[in-house]
């Protein structure tokens, strides 16, 4: 095989995974799920932190 064509076929490959993976990311049946998973971070409770028992 010519470089020239393995070069080609690398280029397109990644090419159709990048499209893949925005297409995965904005498709609109994620949609929910994504802004689920972004809001988790604000439901938990607040914990105070552990400072392992130190005391100043």
């Amino acid at each position: 095989m010519d470089t020239i064509l393995i070069h080609n076929i690398w280029t397109v490959a990644s090419l159709a995974v990048f499209l893949g993976i925005v297409w995965w990311a904005y498709a609109p049946s994620h949609r929910e799920r994504f802004e689920r998973d972004a809001r988790m971070v604000f439901d938990e409770p607040e914990q105070p932190a552990d400072d392992g028992g130190a005391r100043q």
